[in-house]
């Protein structure tokens, strides 16, 4: 791996992440893929996971009180981190107990009791735990704005109508945070973020989703019937929604997650690029010059992605606007991982129809880094737009 420009204290996590990822995390995401399912909540993976000190809140707690891992992290070094990790299964790291996407959102928005009500049971979790943010519906996937899960105001709460899907870890989440609109006809203005927990009536239909990679983790489907939660689970209460801040903050999370699938993508491709080269070598293809043009040119790329994907980060970190750098880290990692696993496809021959190699896996679990957090043609436009002067 590329290191350069990071302090002692990230390359010390670095190493950490190598370890945990060498031992745990791959281990763990070839049994998931051979069993063709997500990592049960009981496994294992999981208890080691929380007792090592992971799946914690960067909340600080009720009372801001001292915490042995309180000092804050960049965004480029928590990319970093997320690099290495998706290096040994990015299935794996999505599955990982936590406060998950959503966390980002109750910390922005969200009112102190919230914030101890839901982050607080992961400041120190007696158990794995997980959280997730519901966005995505059949009718409204890249096209967040088209949303047409209803909230309906009622009394002292609300009810909540609707289908979600492709949802990752719904189904053991204690608390989804759920995107709905009080007006599907007026836009973007009109979308309010809720909390439902589990257990809650009408909140129900899970199924989890067959997916051809990434298999470690559950994407699940589900619907709310009547659904109804307290004013208390509005996320961030109605003074908080002049401006469209509901639609606005739903959209700082994907600018904060494009660069976190950016740097995925650029951990899989190194992955690949890895068994690539040893193949090469074991089977004396390094010989042939167009090989190594090839892997060349693959090292080339990943490194002018990786570097886009922290100069999308290095902007996040001083508080500047980077939606177009993230656009652009997204579009060209994913792309740029792609080309990469079909490379080491097209080296394995025939070894690679087995379905038992890990550069097989890869391929597959590649093609969603160009779909999640909005999909390749989106960000092009994106970066269209303002390179044209057109609105955001």
């Amino acid at each position: 791996m590329i290191e350069f420009g990071v302090d002692a204290l990230t390359r010390e996590r670095l190493a950490e992440a190598r370890d945990w990822g060498r031992s745990a995390m791959r281990p763990a995401g070839l049994e998931a893929d051979r069993l063709a399912a997500p990592l049960p909540v009981d496994h294992p993976y999981f208890a080691k996971f929380v007792e090592r000190g992971g799946g914690r809140t960067r909340w600080p707690g009720p009372r801001g009180r001292e915490r042995s891992d309180s000092e804050p992290t960049s965004v480029v070094t928590t990319l970093l981190q997320l690099e290495e990790l998706a290096y040994w299964d990015r299935g794996v790291t999505v599955a990982d107990p936590g406060p998950g996407l959503p966390e980002g959102n109750v910390l922005a928005i969200g009112t102190e009791e919230q914030k101890e009500r839901f982050l607080g049971p992961f400041l120190a979790p007696d158990r794995p735990r997980w959280a997730c943010f519901a966005m995505t519906e059949p009718g409204a996937g890249s096209d967040a704005a088209a949303i047409a899960t209803s909230a309906r105001k009622d009394g002292d709460g609300w009810i909540l109508n609707g289908a979600k899907c492709f949802i990752g870890g719904a189904s053991r989440a204690d608390w989804i945070l759920v995107q709905a609109t009080l007006d599907a006809s007026a836009g973007r203005a009109a979308q309010r973020a809720f909390f439902v927990e589990r257990g809650t009536p009408g909140l129900g239909g899970f199924k989890i989703e067959k997916k051809m990679g990434l298999r470690a983790y559950e994407s699940t489907s589900f619907t709310l019937s009547d659904c109804r939660v307290s004013a208390a689970n509005l996320l961030g209460g109605e003074a908080r929604y002049a401006s469209n801040a509901g639609f606005k903050t739903a959209m700082q999370t994907f600018n904060a997650g494009r660069p976190i699938i950016a740097a995925n993508a650029v951990g899989m491709g190194r992955a690949a690029l890895d068994e690539a080269l040893a193949f090469a070598r074991e089977n004396e293809l390094l010989r042939r010059e167009r090989v190594r043009d090839r892997l060349e040119a693959m090292a080339r790329k990943l490194r002018m992605a990786r570097l886009v994907c922290l100069r999308a980060g290095w902007l996040a970190d001083r508080e500047r606007p980077n939606t177009v750098e993230a656009s652009i880290a997204k579009a060209l990692a994913a792309g740029v991982a792609q080309e990469t696993t079909a490379l080491g496809m097209e080296l394995l021959g025939s070894t690679g129809a087995r379905g038992d190699h890990l550069i097989e896996k890869l391929y597959r679990d590649v093609k969603a880094m160009d779909i999640v957090e909005g999909t390749g043609q989106v960000q092009r436009v994106i970066i269209a737009r303002q390179l044209v002067g057109l609105p955001r």
